[in-house]
């Protein structure tokens, strides 16, 4: 990424949100002038306290931010998996989506610091009516969730495409295909086979877990850091500055992602 200030800059990690804070080196070091020096200790002080202010909101906050949407019928497992990848753990007690839960993690790919903001969605159409709008906003990806001891849940992926794409949400934004509760081996009603024919027809990888089996949850996560790997190649740089967002391309070269 290339600055337009010629200062070099400086990188500060907050601990509270892995957020990388870049500064140019003026903002950093202050140095006083010298009718400054000549005031009291305590005038030293107060001013000193009004540079450090001015400093900190000069700050302009630089990070890569990821959306990634979760959609599908309703108890398919959508908040699980969210909460098994953010959290690390299955929630014990769960209720019915109404609009859209939020949640983040911070994950670090090749040296880089990425914000995953991941947007649980509804299920349920009279949850979804007044949200909608919002949570195709932006998207950066798109995660499809079928369960599979519900056939009736797969095959209502399509119904879930076709209101993706009448969101104008782009051909080139990955997607991929979740079957979930792969525990549950005695009650599968959806074969293996047939959902990776119907991933491969839509362009999207097939990953068949489990949110609630702990022995799984290296599979969410790969789910959703495979598209976090996927994006940091080729998406723009979300660029925030004091309330402003900008999309600035990043620099194109060859990724040496794990994932």
């Amino acid at each position: 990424m290339t600055n337009d200030s010629p200062e070099e800059e400086r990188g500060l990690r907050s601990s509270e949100d892995n957020v990388t804070i870049l500064t140019s080196s003026m903002d950093s070091y202050r140095r006083p002038s010298a009718s400054s020096r000549g005031r009291g200790a305590g005038a030293g002080a107060g001013a000193g306290a009004s540079s450090s202010l001015a400093s900190s909101l000069e700050l302009s906050i630089q990070t890569r931010i990821f959306k990634i949407i979760v959609i599908g019928d309703s108890n398919v497992g959508k908040t699980c998996l969210t909460f098994r990848f953010t959290g690390g753990s299955f929630p014990d007690q769960t209720e019915a989506t109404i609009g859209v839960d939020f949640r983040e993690k911070a994950v670090e790919i090749e040296g880089e610091t990425i914000k995953v903001q991941v947007w649980d969605t509804a299920g349920q159409e009279r949850f979804r009516k007044s949200m909608v709008e919002h949570y195709y906003r932006n998207v950066h990806a798109v995660v499809f969730v079928y369960d599979v001891t519900k056939m009736a849940s797969f095959r209502n992926l399509q119904t879930w495409i076709e209101e993706c794409n009448g969101h104008r949400v782009s051909a080139s934004v990955p997607r991929v295909l979740v079957g979930n509760k792969c525990d549950l081996i005695d009650q599968i009603q959806v074969p293996s086979n047939t959902a990776l024919k119907f991933a491969d027809a839509h362009n999207m990888l097939l990953f068949e877990t489990s949110a609630k089996d702990p022995r799984e949850s290296r599979h969410v996560d790969s789910i959703f850091m495979s598209l976090a790997c996927r994006l940091k190649t080729q998406k723009s740089l979300l660029y925030r500055e004091e309330g402003r967002v900008e999309l600035c391309e990043a620099p194109a070269g060859k990724s040496s992602c794990p994932c």
